[in-house]
């Protein structure tokens, strides 16, 4: 069972993830470092993990550092991550995002620092 102050840090977590805009992606790492959590990417990719599930929360914009679709074993079907990806006009190959730097949406300099902290 989860301490609630993880699903705090999970909730969160959705919260930024809801603000990634179409079209745009993220990575673990910025949601973290937007959270005033710097080194915790590994812990936004674990909440991330049941993410798919929230339909409310768009956890196919959500990459690894380099732009690879890490998360795509937590979401229903073989290739539904890409899809979507895809669907929002990206380019996937190989499981990575292609050009995912021109893609790519920051949080701390799109909504400043988390006020949480």
């Amino acid at each position: 069972m989860l301490k609630p102050e993880t699903l705090n840090f999970f909730q969160r977590v959705y919260t930024v993830a809801r603000q990634i805009p179409y079209g745009k992606v993220t990575s673990y790492g910025a949601i973290a470092k937007y959270l005033g959590a710097a080194g915790s990417a590994r812990m936004v990719g674990y909440a991330m993990n049941g993410a798919s599930n929230l339909e409310d929360v768009p956890a196919h914009r959500v990459l690894n550092r380099n732009g690879i679709l890490t998360g795509k074993h937590h979401f229903p079907g073989t290739h539904l991550m890409q899809q979507l990806l895809e669907s929002e006009g990206h380019t996937v190959i190989n499981d990575q995002l292609q050009d995912f730097k021109n893609h790519l949406w920051d949080p701390v300099k799109e909504m400043g620092f988390d006020r949480n902290d």
